[in-house]
């Protein structure tokens, strides 16, 4: 405890020094996960998003042979004068996939087209631009360099070599290199289960009216969304009442039939907020408040063997608590390779709001501006202006210890494009 006035009157007021930081919270959950077992072979088509189970070791080398990097002569660079021009007697063609069946012996070239194998006797390529060529005969000036502008075999991987390694979520590259390995279909991770629910009786579904106090549920929609770009599994369970019962009803059914289950309300100290009881019954609670903005309710625990996540009920805070917990406990779940959120410092343009006591996630728009990325904050960081979260393209970072920012200060920024890659 501090006993610098200062510093408690500008700690916002539900300040509690028993909060968990954030790194510690994201420690805490990585150390109790593990991934899913069970596996499913698919064709390549279908593979993309999904994650390796297995290394990928190439059956061959690739290239397969040496060829041409550019369309140009292939010669004997011993030939070559070290100053003046060389002119040397054109003796074919080769071609990508139908390579010149000759040798190339002392003053002669091959005129050889991208991708076409290296004749034997050549181990250099000149490009068409720096050749003259007339009458059978190619005149070439000085300055080239033995192996130039060959790709050698297995230059790019060599047989034997782990092409990708299991644990790999899969790219529209990767696709392509599968195929170019000649592998058509592969061994993934299964497909991770996800059973969701909002909780409360102020929600109202789409397509009914609202009545005094209601609100449309809109955090089952952005779940929806996050998950569906995790390419998991989804079983949407709709909204729960404030009921014991039916809370504990719908976390049992949730359990047994998924490998992750997501809550959004019902963690505060409210006391219709029945989840702390219900849990207690059910599995294992590891944590309640998280010293952060927004989002600082936030459950973590398991139901038999089901991991538990009781995010807030407000809706920014449902999705930046996803962003920073469980999307990253979601991929280790799936099997994926560990991979932090991309985040580097920029200039904030706009002055934010900040007390120290816990690590703040603001809505930013970052933008360039005289030649440099800069960021400004959205407005309004209320936890329930949804809004803020479609106008944004990155967190706002702001360290637990770190007060208010003037405008030109240095920030950090996670940016949301590609977040979820």
């Amino acid at each position: 405890m501090t006993n610098n006035p200062d510093i408690l009157r500008i700690r916002p007021d539900d300040y509690d020094p028993d909060d968990m930081p954030v790194e510690r919270a994201r420690q805490f959950i990585v150390e109790r996960l593990k991934p899913v077992q069970g596996t499913e072979r698919l064709p390549i088509r279908e593979a993309l998003g999904r994650v390796l189970a297995h290394d990928i070791v190439s059956p061959m080398d690739v290239p397969g042979h040496a060829n041409s990097a550019m369309d140009g002569y292939a010669l004997r660079h011993v030939d070559l004068a070290t100053s003046g021009a060389t002119t040397l007697t054109v003796i074919g063609t080769a071609f990508a996939g139908q390579g010149f069946s000759g040798s190339i012996g002392p003053g002669e070239c091959v005129r050889i087209m991208t991708g076409a194998p290296i004749p034997p006797g050549a181990d250099c390529v000149v490009m068409q631009e720096n050749v003259i060529a007339a009458d059978g005969q190619a005149t070439i000036g000085p300055g080239h360099q033995p192996g130039q502008n060959i790709r050698r075999a297995g230059e790019d991987l060599a047989r034997g070599q782990v092409a990708l390694a299991g644990g790999h979520g899969l790219t529209p590259a990767d696709l392509g290199l599968l195929a170019s390995l000649g592998i058509a279909d592969i061994d993934v991770v299964r497909r991770l289960k996800v059973a969701f629910f909002s909780t409360g009786d102020e929600l109202v579904p789409l397509g009914q009216p609202l009545g005094d106090g209601q609100i449309h549920d809109s955090n089952r929609y952005s779940l929806h969304g996050l998950l569906s770009q995790l390419g998991c599994e989804l079983i949407d369970l709709g909204v729960v009442r404030d009921d014991p019962a039916a809370l504990e009803t719908a976390l049992r059914d949730a359990a047994s039939r998924a490998d992750a289950v997501i809550t959004s309300g019902g963690v505060s100290v409210g006391e219709a907020d029945y989840t702390r009881a219900v849990m207690a019954r059910l599995g294992t609670v590891l944590f309640w408040k998280i010293a952060m903005k927004p989002g600082r309710p936030l459950a973590y625990g398991q139901i038999g063997e089901a991991q538990f996540f009781g995010l807030p009920g407000n809706p920014v805070s449902v999705m930046v608590t996803f962003y920073q917990f469980v999307r990253e406990a979601l991929l280790r779940l799936q099997g994926r390779t560990p991979r932090t959120l991309p985040s580097f410092t920029v200039r904030c343009v706009t002055p934010l709001k900040k007390a120290p006591g816990r690590t703040e996630f603001q809505r930013g728009i970052l933008f360039e501006q005289d030649g440099e990325w800069v960021v400004r904050s959205t407005g309004n960081q209320g936890s329930g202006i949804l809004s803020s979260m479609s106008e944004a393209n990155c967190f706002v970072v702001l360290e637990q210890d770190r007060g208010r920012v003037s405008a030109g200060e240095w920030v950090r920024v996670q940016p949301f494009e590609g977040v979820l890659a």
